[in-house]
């Protein structure tokens, strides 16, 4: 008979990427930011780089096939399953690197280490708060380390991007 082994509670916490934010912007419209292609395009990405390229299929089974174009010309393909879609509260996905047809790929082809999960899960949880919107980010497993410290140094810049765009399309209203 095999054994469990159990993972202290560290380990487990040390595994998660998280990125606490608040946007001034109510959460319906922080929530289209995250769910709709058009939004998603102009903020999806570090600092740079682009998204040209965003298909969403938004239910529990459905995917998310992206792009994002690095300064430099280079093409970062990715994918993922909807696990949990609860509207304007919760979305749970997975998220693989990807070729341009959405096929699953190593994360070694894109300079990853071996250390780089082959899949990882993504939570986003956004909160209303008087107007504003708490979001909270979890990315998991990542290892700590530069790869991790990278992978954050991304979230942050695209979600400095994000705020811009809530912001400009506020100021178009």
């Amino acid at each position: 008979m095999g054994t469990t082994k159990t993972i202290p509670e560290k380990i487990i916490s040390d595994m998660v990427l998280l990125i606490t934010r608040s946007f001034d912007a109510p959460r319906d419209i922080v929530y289209k930011a995250w769910t709709e292609p058009e939004h998603v395009m102009k903020w999806w990405g570090p600092k740079d780089f682009t998204c040209p390229f965003c298909k969403i299929d938004l239910h529990p089974g459905g995917t998310c096939f992206s792009c994002m174009h690095s300064p430099e010309g280079k093409n970062y393909w990715s994918t993922g399953t909807y696990i949990e879609i609860i509207e304007q509260e919760r979305i749970v996905m997975t998220d693989s690197f990807a070729d341009e047809y959405g096929n699953k790929v190593s994360p070694q082809s894109y300079g990853m280490s071996a250390d780089w999960p082959s899949e990882a899960l993504i939570t986003i949880d956004f909160i209303e708060n008087l107007g504003k919107t708490n979001l909270i980010l979890k990315h998991s497993p990542i290892r700590p380390g530069r790869e991790r410290d990278m992978c954050r140094h991304g979230w942050n810049e695209s979600l400095d991007k994000l705020a811009e765009h809530l912001n400009s399309t506020r100021k178009q209203k």
